[in-house]
């Protein structure tokens, strides 16, 4: 069972094996995080310019090291919130997102953004739906990257539904889009239909096809519920960076998380990650909040059940937190607590009157107990604090049973 320091860890030791730590190559994974416009393509959330500031300063503070900023030949409301961040003197690059189309690139220029991802599709399936040829696609790219390098942006070439793209096609769009100027690949995944195995297939293909001196994003969607796993598994292939959002948010099922793909690298297998994991759950709440929507409690790492405990058996064994959760609560800067309802014991009601500073005699805590679980299943739910003092105090005037 590994364990290190103040961030106890106690998860399974064969994650530790050489066969698969050796897997995964040296050096810190960085996070491209693209809430502000994947992230807004989440049916029904409209994000103002001041709200996206507010998200870009909380991404900040988490140690996101790049921030799409948005789509602004597309959105007046983007070039605002772009031109807003660009004032708040953020640590965090600052990147654009483009069409393979020069007008979209002459807004970047015109904001003074100096790094931009620039999209295309690449496959047939999109190619038809767009109503363009591969030649014309060809075409596209070279000139808009083209044009981004003679004024001194950056470029990350995304390469719409690559992994729906012929092998031979998709080497061919990201060889042109390098000898136009780009610097920088995006493996993207549009429409989830990658498993883990075959993202890091085609991660490492896309190595060997550019070299190892290019930097290879992996850009996913959770369609399958596998996007996490892909992520991790496109990291074991040599991907140096990995495009998300918070709280997984997008368009179907989502994008990746970035920061449950932290949270797995850095406690499966020990990868350094440039995230600060304490900072998660705060950020998570002000983009739920600037998006109007609530999470599923059970959502990994930030859901409000990861650390509440009902269960009796557990209640027990609150003290020894490694017996009931992988990793510690101040890991990611929550808090443990005990909540009381059908499924709770007598541990339960002792570690909840210890919380609100009640005492109960002995002789007490079995009626208090009953009576607990009958309010809960009459209300199916949980016993408030209020509620639970409330039983106390009529246990407490309820007449001995001789």
């Amino acid at each position: 069972m590994a364990s290190t320091g103040k961030d106890q860890i106690w998860v399974s030791e064969l994650n530790a094996r050489p066969e698969i730590r050796s897997a995964f190559p040296g050096g810190t994974v960085r996070f491209y995080d693209t809430t502000l416009r994947d992230g807004e393509q989440t049916v029904g959330v409209v994000l103002s310019p001041q709200q996206k500031l507010e998200i870009a300063r909380q991404l900040d503070r988490l140690g996101v090291s790049r921030i799409e900023a948005g789509f602004p030949k597309v959105s007046p409301d983007d070039v605002e919130a772009i031109q807003l961040m660009q004032a708040a003197g953020l640590k965090a690059e600052l990147w654009g997102f483009s069409r393979a189309v020069r007008a979209d690139v002459e807004e970047l220029v015109r904001l003074g953004l100096r790094a931009s991802v620039i999209e295309a599709p690449t496959s047939d399936i999109k190619l038809k739906a767009y109503g363009i040829t591969r030649d014309e696609v060809v075409r596209r790219v070279s000139e808009a990257v083209s044009f981004a390098k003679r004024n001194a942006i950056t470029v990350a070439f995304f390469a719409v539904d690559g992994t729906r793209t012929e092998l031979d096609f998709l080497k061919k769009i990201y060889l042109t889009a390098l000898e136009a100027g780009a610097t920088e690949i995006v493996v993207v995944d549009t429409i989830g239909a990658c498993g883990p195995e075959a993202v890091e297939f085609l991660v490492r293909q896309t190595l060997e096809w550019v070299g190892p001196t290019v930097p290879v994003h992996f850009h996913g969607h959770n369609d399958f519920g596998m996007a996490t796993a892909c992520a991790v598994a496109a990291v074991r292939a040599g991907a140096s960076w990995i495009q998300g959002t918070i709280n997984g948010m997008g368009e179907r099922a989502g994008n990746a998380d970035i920061c449950e793909i932290a949270l797995a690298l850095r406690c499966l297998y020990d990868v350094p990650v440039a995230l600060d994991l304490t900072k998660v759950r705060e950020v998570s709440e002000v983009v739920q909040k600037a998006g109007g929507y609530r999470l599923e409690a059970w959502k990994p790492l930030v859901g409000e059940n990861l650390f509440t405990r009902e269960s009796g058996a557990v209640a027990s064994q609150f003290h020894i937190p490694e017996a009931i959760e992988p990793y510690s609560s101040e890991l990611v800067g929550a808090d443990r607590r005990i909540v009381l309802g059908k499924k709770s014991g007598l541990d339960s009601i002792d570690l909840k009157a210890k919380e609100l500073g009640v005492a109960i005699a002995q002789e007490q805590r079995g009626p208090i107990l009953a009576a607990v679980k009958k309010r809960a299943i009459a209300k199916r739910g949980l016993i408030s604090d209020e509620e639970f003092l409330q039983i106390v105090k009529e246990s407490a005037s309820a007449p001995a049973i001789s």
